[in-house]
Parts: C-alpha cells; sequence; structure tokens
C-alpha cells in the first residue's frame, strides 16, 4: 500500500480530431498518425513528456526534502510535526485522485473528443476542485488540534497546533529559514510552514494563469464550431462516472493508510519520527523516476486507447483487437517498468548500504530515530521495486478501464491491507515489536499489490483479445456520441 503522487501532461491540443473518414494511412501507432501530418512538440513524444514530467516532480520532491532538513536545523525534535502537513495531504489525494484521475480516460481521449469539448471539461474539472479545495481548507482549519491528536506524538503535540493551522519554495525559505537566510530574526517551525503556504498559493495560481493563457491561444483560431469550453454540469456527469470510481479506490486506499500511521504514532515520538524520516527519503527525489514515468505511461496508453475505441466504432477495426494492437495500446506500460528498475534498484542498494543513517540522524538528531530508519529502510524498501513496477502496470486499467483499476485495488486493499490494519489495532504494539507487524502491512501490500496487478492486467488483455471488452462498451459510447451530437446542434445548452 502507497501513496501516490500523479501529476498531468496536457494532451495535444492541436493534433485531436480530424475531420471526417480516415485514409488507410491513419494506422494505429500510438504516434504514427500525427508526426505524419504535422511536427510534434517535444512532449508529445514519450522521452519528451517523460522529461518534462521528470521536471515536474523533482522541484516539489526537492522542496519537501529540504524543508525537512531547515526544519530540523531549527529544531529536531519538531520535525515529526511537519508530517502533519504529509498526512493532510493524503486527505488531499483522496479528492484529486477523484475526477483529475478521470482526466486520463476522458479528457485524454483525444480520438473521440474535440478540443472544445475537452476544454470545457478540464475547466469544469479546475473549478470543482477549487471548490472541494477551499471547503477543505475551512474543515482543516478548524479541526487541527484533532489532526494533531492523531497525527503528531504527545510529546510535541501542543507546539504543533498552529504549524497545523498554517500548513496548507525554495527561494523564500532560503531567504527567511535556512542556514544561509538574510533576515535577522530567528524563525520558528511555523515561518516555515507560513513561507510553504504562501509558495504553494503563488505556484497554484501561476500555474492556473499558464494553463488559461496556452489553452486559450491554443483555441484561438480553432474554431470550434460554436462550441463552448465553459463549465458545465453536463461536463462534470461526464467526469463523474470514471471519477466516482478513482474517488472510491483513493477513499478506501488512504483510509487504511492513515489508520495504519495512527498505529505507528502511538507507538511514540521516535517510531513516529522514523516512519517520518523514512517517508521523507522514500517519497522525495528517489520517488520521481517512478512518478514520471506513471506520468507519461497514463497519458500516451489514454491517447492510444482512445484512437482504438474511435476506429472500432467507425467499423474500422473488430472489436476483438489482436496482439499487435494490444502491445501498441500498453507499449508505454512495457517501456516504464524497465527504466523505473533501473533507476530504482542502484538507489535502493546505495541508500540501503549508505545514505538511509546518516540521512535520518542529521534530519533528526537522534542516534535512535536514526537507527530505527536505517531498520526500516533495510527491511521494506527492497519492495518498492515492486511498487515501481505494479505502479507502470495498472496505469493500462486507469488509462482504459477505471473500473478494473477499482478492482484490483480493492482486492489488495480489503484482502490483505485490511486484515493486517486490525491486527495492528488489536494487538496493541510497543516500540519493541511493532515494527514486525507493520513490516508485514507496508512491505507486503507492495509485493501482493504488483502480483494482483499482474494478474488483472492479464485478464484484461484476454478480454480485449476475445473482443469482452470492446462489446461491453460500444453501447455505452453509442449513447453518448448521441448527447454529443446534440451538444454541438445546440451548443448554448
Amino acid at each position: 500500500m502507497s501513496k501516490s503522487r500523479t501529476g498531468y501532461t496536457m494532451p495535444p491540443s492541436d493534433g485531436t480530431v480530424v475531420e471526417g473518414s480516415r485514409s488507410s494511412r491513419d494506422t494505429f501507432g500510438l504516434e504514427g498518425v500525427s508526426e505524419e501530418r504535422e511536427p510534434r512538440r517535444l512532449r508529445s513524444t514519450y522521452s519528451g513528456a517523460l522529461l518534462f514530467n521528470v521536471a515536474a516532480f523533482f522541484l516539489p520532491a526537492l522542496y519537501g526534502t529540504l524543508s525537512k532538513l531547515w526544519v530540523a536545523n531549527i529544531d529536531a525534535s519538531m520535525v515529526v510535526t511537519t508530517d502533519v502537513y504529509t498526512y493532510i495531504g493524503v486527505f488531499a489525494e483522496v479528492l484529486n485522485e477523484g475526477l483529475p484521475r478521470a482526466a486520463w480516460v476522458v479528457v485524454g481521449d483525444g480520438a473521440s473528443r474535440t478540443l472544445a469539448e475537452r476544454l470545457r471539461l478540464v475547466h469544469t474539472l479546475i473549478l470543482f476542485q477549487a471548490a472541494l479545495g477551499l471547503l477543505m481548507s475551512v474543515v482543516f482549519a478548524a479541526a487541527a488540534p484533532r489532526l494533531a491528536d492523531a497525527f503528531v506524538p504527545a510529546e510535541v503535540r501542543a507546539a504543533s497546533l498552529t504549524s497545523a493551522r498554517f500548513i496548507v519554495n525554495i527561494a523564500l525559505d532560503l531567504l527567511l529559514v535556512s542556514r544561509f537566510r538574510v533576515a535577522s530574526f530567528h524563525p520558528t517551525v511555523n515561518t516555515q510552514a507560513a513561507v510553504r503556504l504562501a509558495c504553494d498559493l503563488a505556484s497554484a495560481s501561476a500555474g492556473l494563469a499558464y494553463f488559461l493563457w496556452r489553452t486559450q491561444r491554443s483555441a484561438g483560431g480553432g474554431g470550434g464550431g460554436g462550441e463552448t469550453a465553459a463549465p458545465s454540469l453536463r461536463a462534470l456527469g461526464v467526469l463523474a462516472r470514471p471519477g466516482a470510481l478513482t474517488f472510491l479506490e483513493s477513499l478506501v486506499r488512504n483510509a487504511l493508510y492513515l489508520w495504519l500511521v495512527t498505529t505507528i504514532v502511538a507507538l511514540g515520538s521516535t517510531y513516529a519520527t522514523a516512519w517520518g524520516v523514512f517517508n521523507t527519503i522514500r517519497w522525495g527525489p528517489v520517488m520521481v523516476p517512478v512518478q514520471a514515468l506513471e506520468t507519461t505511461a497514463l497519458a500516451f496508453i489514454g491517447h492510444g486507447w482512445g484512437k482504438w475505441k474511435r476506429r472500432v466504432r467507425d467499423g474500422e477495426t473488430p472489436t476483438e483487437a489482436s496482439l499487435g494492437t494490444i502491445f501498441e495500446i500498453v507499449k508505454p506500460a512495457v517501456k516504464s517498468p524497465s527504466i523505473a528498475l533501473v533507476a530504482e534498484i542502484p538507489l535502493c542498494i546505495f541508500l540501503s548500504l549508505f545514505g538511509a543513517k546518516p540521512f535520518a540522524r542529521y534530519l533528526s538528531g537522534s542516534d535512535a530515530v536514526a537507527d530505527v530508519t536505517a531498520y526500516m529502510w533495510r527491511t521494506i524498501d527492497w519492495r518498492y521495486v515492486f511498487y515501481a513496477m505494479s505502479t507502470q502496470l495498472a496505469a493500462v486499467l486507469l488509462a482504459t478501464q477505471p473500473k478494473w483499476y477499482l478492482f484490483q485495488s480493492l482486492v489488495s486493499n480489503l484482502f490483505y491491507v485490511l486484515p493486517w490494519a486490525i491486527v495492528c489495532q488489536a494487538a496493541e504494539l510497543d516500540a519493541s515489536y511493532g515494527w514486525t507487524y507493520h513490516s508485514l502491512v507496508f512491505g507486503g501490500s507492495l509485493v501482493f499489490s504488483f502480483v494482483d496487478i499482474v494478474v488483472v492486467d492479464a485478464v484484461w488483455a484476454w478480454g480485449l483479445w476475445k473482443g469482452r471488452l470492446g462489446s461491453s462498451w460500444r453501447r455505452a459510447e453509442g449513447e453518448g456520441l448521441r448527447e454529443t451530437s446534440a451538444r454541438s446542434q445546440n451548443p448554448q445548452e
């Protein structure tokens, strides 16, 4: 079981729909059709998109690690309080993995939807998520004491309340928080929290402004046939169908994760700090290759799936996909695990032998915490190699059949994680042997999930080969297209 961080590569906006019938040159290949018709931007290729996503994930991961280092320099005992931000992020992740993760199968389908339709979906998504985020911020501010009770050890709980209220990058931290700061005052943990809030707001606003400017430019001369790109309830309904599945998956997975975290925190400050340090290392720059590869695979599988569905709907290919066609759809998910292994295995070995304990010692200021962190790393980090592969393979299900993605996740969480979570709660663990149980949950779930996803992917491929997946959605697709046609005839509706 693990947290998931997903970025988004905007589907190419100028290679979406070709009016009229397709010529014989319109072969299925994921990149062939578009590349024949026009020069492609760098991020419209697999390697270009991967580089783009590495850059997008690296800076936030680097900042998350640096912020912990700077807080440790202020007061090492307060490092554990910054994990409240991480756990708040888990709550936010449930919302961010609902409708946003539906974008891969809905917005990513450039073969069946016009640019105006896709922009309408994205604008609706942004507005809806902003409203949810505002509501969630109010709830977190009001519930700061309860958050501290659940996720911060009693030893430092009182000092964390203000941080929990403000916690909601690098430049301001360097000026105000780091040891190289230019200001004369002495910063506190809450200074860093306030800086993070300001920087998060600024970066989100800048990203939104750039997106709106860029899409407006792309659509400016596009002549969308009178279609509007304004948010609508109907677009929300389109997103909600697959979004409800990804929301439920994330809700179950993260609820179990937070439940387990409370059992870790209950073991005391040393244990909780060690777990926070472990996650700082594991979910910092070390995880960037896996996250970037997953996002890249999702984007290209979503595009390929949309192209294949369009060809089936147009009668150009049967619902029984050939093995070659199946490989073309999943090719990004075949590339990504290989690259992930090349990146993850050396990092895992190096940190196990040399890096984890010294870094934990510096971050926590405690030999006891460093020893526990190093032990955690040696016992379960090698299993993140399975996570790296399963994340890429799960992209096949998420970008094509969210229902199947939900199914494989429920199998893993309900049949493996939940029983162990109950054991951890009922066993009244203490720090002397608690990690024996927690390692079986966190590490074992990574191996179990890998096997689970391989099996479900194999069944998915068999169903596509036999035509069962194609025939199952053709009727629904037909109804959706009739609705789309009606909207295009009455765009003001």
